[in-house]
């Protein structure tokens, strides 16, 4: 059985239906499922987790801390979860494309 990771991510125009992939290697699963706000986030990690095993979710660096809490807490406690956040200067960079793009936050 592989451990497998959900990869959450936000855009504005994302349809969790659509916006989604699987790369699996035998030892290590990766989906990753981009949605548009925090509610389908946690809908989709409660799935999910339910019905794909999941070991360990990521989230992009979009979410905010209160938004991880309540993943951590949708996700279950045998379930890690951790978030992809850079340095200042990274967090910035990444702040600047998402706002040029429209991303509101």
């Amino acid at each position: 059985m592989a451990f497998s990771v959900l990869f959450i991510a936000h855009a504005p125009d994302a349809d969790k239906n659509k916006h989604r992939s699987e790369v699996d290697t035998g030892m290590y699963r990766l989906l990753s499922v981009v949605v548009r706000n925090q509610q389908e986030a946690i809908d989709i990690c409660v799935e999910m987790v339910k019905q794909e095993m999941i070991d360990s979710v990521l989230l992009c660096p979009g979410f905010t801390h209160s938004e991880v809490a309540e993943i951590a807490g949708a996700a279950g406690e045998n379930v890690s979860v951790a978030v992809a956040r850079g340095d200042g200067p990274s967090s910035k960079a990444s702040l600047k494309a998402r706002t040029r793009e429209g991303y509101a936050r």
